[in-house]
């Protein structure tokens, strides 16, 4: 005889299975025949296989007007729960479009809240995957009471748990500011984000612009910063995002994860030949970082925003490091607006998730110009300036060449915290260039003068000799010590065994205050 149990399984296998179609075969296939993935299928490819448990399937809008009532949408058009990444816990939330197409109404915003709660007690990272019309009308303030529950679940777990954010679909209007709260954000190619759409600006401003231009992945890595990776599709976004949580730990409270490093450090000759003689040549800077890390394997960071400084996260001896390097090849490698914010916030977050920080030199000083001093690059760079000198962690400092100026302070200087300070031979540490110094400290000598330039030579070549070398500052102890290139990555290396049991104490308080 069959019990009311069994029958009752059934009837739940039935349920499930209908409300795991999201909206249904028609829209699977038409969100398959855009190029995208359905919020499952996202799911599956980043989770390890057989560990996502579901959160909140069931789950009912509470809308009653404008047809709402009685409406079903299935786990109210959001996948919420918990998995495993290479082992490793982490909550999740994507956004299922086919499902009024993804719109955030107050239960679908609840049910992110939740979760994002969860990662926080378990100290496990938060992932939330993008694809939504934004808030949902129908449900008027509720809908944005909603999201500002998640802006501000945003805000408690920040420095406490990583969270990461895809762009694969729309993200408009107020919902892009959960994405801008969280730590990276990775878009796909054909994805859209912005506050306000074209055809709003169009009405209110009368300029036209293309959405692509507007908020496709050209707008927000290139000009805006507000992006981090860009993937050609879901898969790659969510490739992207599974080498990111390789470098991350789980929480605050933890060390990032340790990695085989593959064998002793070993010096490379060819590090000995990549800096060009004449101080005023350009060169690739990401081919130092990646002959000094762990099999040469180096994740940038905001790739194609602000190119004269790089970011990015790579391994010494299988331990995370957090790096940045100043970019000869572009700007010579000068600080500008976007570059000291870019720096800054990279520094911040390596900071607050205990990952070490190596930066490498070489710098002319602050980018001058109108458009500068208006924009604020005082206070910008003091951002930078700010964030190196409040970080706690192991810092690093490698001089590659010129090490100028308010520059050369900004970027980790041995008196903005800098646990261990090494230069290279080529290093150049002083005020300004030595055409410069020459034109300031004896503009009246060489104006009076009448030598055909061999004086002004002869006072270029003794300003060089003194301080176009690191053996002023290591005479200073401003540099502790001098190396061959070829041996970086084994110094870099014991410096990071010698300070991971760093200790740094200062004063109680309840936050400083960053000059935003």
């Amino acid at each position: 005889m069959e019990t009311v149990t069994k029958e009752r399984m059934r009837e739940l296998e039935r349920v499930k299975q209908r409300l795991q179609l999201g909206g249904g075969g028609d829209r699977l296939e038409k969100q398959h025949t855009s190029g995208k993935l359905s919020a499952r299928e996202r799911l599956a490819l980043l989770l390890d296989r057989k560990t996502f448990r579901e959160a909140g399937l069931f789950a009912k809008h509470n809308g009653r007007l404008f047809g709402m009532d009685g409406k079903e949408l299935p786990a109210d058009g959001v996948v919420t729960g918990r998995g495993r990444v290479e082992g490793r816990l982490v909550h999740v939330a994507s956004q299922d479009f086919t499902v009024a197409g993804g719109s955030a109404g107050e239960v679908h915003a609840n049910k992110i809240a939740d979760t994002m709660k969860s990662a926080l007690k378990t100290g496990s990272p938060f992932i939330f995957i993008n694809d939504s019309g934004g808030a949902r009308v129908q449900e008027g303030v509720g809908s944005l009471a909603g999201y500002a529950r998640i802006f501000y679940q945003n805000v408690v777990l920040s420095g406490v748990v990583p969270q990461i954010s895809l762009i694969c679909g729309p993200c408009a209007g107020g919902a892009a500011y959960s994405p801008a709260l969280t730590d990276f954000i990775i878009q796909t190619h054909d994805a859209q984000m912005f506050i306000t759409g074209p055809a709003v600006i169009k009405q209110v401003t009368g300029e036209i612009v293309a959405p692509e231009e507007l908020g496709g992945p050209r707008a927000q890595m290139n000009k805006s910063g507000v992006v981090h990776f860009v993937a050609e599709n879901d898969v790659e976004a969510v490739k992207i995002c599974q080498r990111l949580l390789s470098f991350l730990p789980n929480n605050n409270l933890e060390e990032p994860p340790h990695l085989d490093p593959g064998g002793a450090p070993r010096d490379d000759d060819d590090l000995n030949d990549i800096v060009p003689a004449d101080p005023k040549s350009g060169y690739d800077v990401k081919k130092i970082v990646t002959r000094v890390m762990d099999r040469g394997d180096f994740l940038e960071v905001q790739t194609d925003f602000a190119k004269n400084l790089v970011v990015g996260f790579g391994r010494i001896r299988g331990h995370s490091v957090g790096v940045v390097a100043n970019q000869p090849s572009v700007l010579a490698g000068a600080l500008d607006i976007d570059a000291s914010d870019k720096g800054a916030r990279f520094v911040r977050f390596c900071n607050a998730f205990n990952i070490p920080l190596l930066t490498f030199v070489d710098i002319p000083g602050f980018l001058p110009g109108v458009d500068q001093e208006y924009g604020g690059i005082i206070r910008h760079g003091a951002k930078l300036l700010f964030a190196y000198s409040a970080a706690t962690v192991p810092k690093i400092t490698v001089i590659l060449r010129k090490a100028y100026g308010g520059g050369y302070i900004a970027m980790c200087s041995k008196e903005l915290g800098a646990d261990c300070t090494l230069a290279w031979p080529s290093a150049e540490i002083a005020v300004m260039g030595a055409e410069a110094a020459v034109e300031v400290l004896f503009r009246r000598e060489l104006a009076t003068g009448n030598d055909n330039g061999s004086k002004r030579r002869e006072l270029v070549q003794q300003f060089s000799d003194t301080f176009a070398t690191p053996y002023v500052a290591a005479g200073m102890r401003l540099v502790d010590d001098i190396i061959e290139p070829a041996a970086t990555r084994a110094h870099v290396a014991e410096a990071l065994g010698a300070l991971s049991a760093k200790r740094d104490w200062r004063p109680q308080k309840k936050h400083g205050l960053i000059p935003l």
